[in-house]
């Protein structure tokens, strides 16, 4: 059998307990071997509270946790029966797997680790042309390839100014 992610739904605002709840029943019901990880997606934002600005983490998907598991009678109810789970997402009578690209996507990455980013031929001193964004249309110089984050940094000229940008490699293409 293998391992697949599913997602669960929990009341809002109870994800973290129904995670800590869900590891706990399953070292207790000793399941290590068919419940793998549980996740609850979160991403750093910045906040601006009392005129300070804070880099705090939010949940991607208020309401889901995502658990990586080997889908058998015993696993389904152990997660099913957790406190606070209020059931798998997806239709029919058993839990549907995510495919493997919805994972990469939700987390933002391979599962294995190396980072799924898209391969590109862009370089330092390079123009280019914003193809996506506010500012779609505009041509610019890269200044910097930021390629663990998927990113370039590039120097727009608008209103007679240099604009510094930083883009996705999604959002600027090589000029002809």
């Amino acid at each position: 059998m293998q391992k697949d992610w599913f997602v669960i739904h929990t009341y809002s605002g109870y994800e973290n307990k129904v995670k800590a709840n869900l590891e706990r029943r399953v070292a207790s019901m000793a399941m290590e071997d068919k419940i793998f990880r549980i996740m609850v997606p979160m991403e750093e934002e910045y906040e601006v509270k009392d005129g300070k600005k804070k880099l705090v983490k939010k949940k991607v998907f208020p309401g889901y946790v995502l658990v990586e598991m080997i889908m058998t009678d015993d696993s389904w109810y152990v997660v099913r029966n957790t406190p606070g789970v209020t059931g798998f997402v997806g239709s029919g009578p058993r839990p549907i797997p995510l495919q493997e690209h919805e994972i990469h996507m939700i987390l933002g990455r391979d599962l294995s680790g190396v980072p799924d980013l898209p391969k590109i031929n862009l370089s330092v001193g390079q123009e280019v042309l914003v193809t996506e964004g506010p500012f779609e249309g505009f041509s610019g110089r890269i200044e910097e390839v930021i390629s663990d984050r998927g990113k370039v940094r590039l120097t727009v000229s608008m209103f007679g100014r240099d604009t510094p940008l930083e883009l996705d490699f999604t959002q600027v293409a090589e000029m002809a």
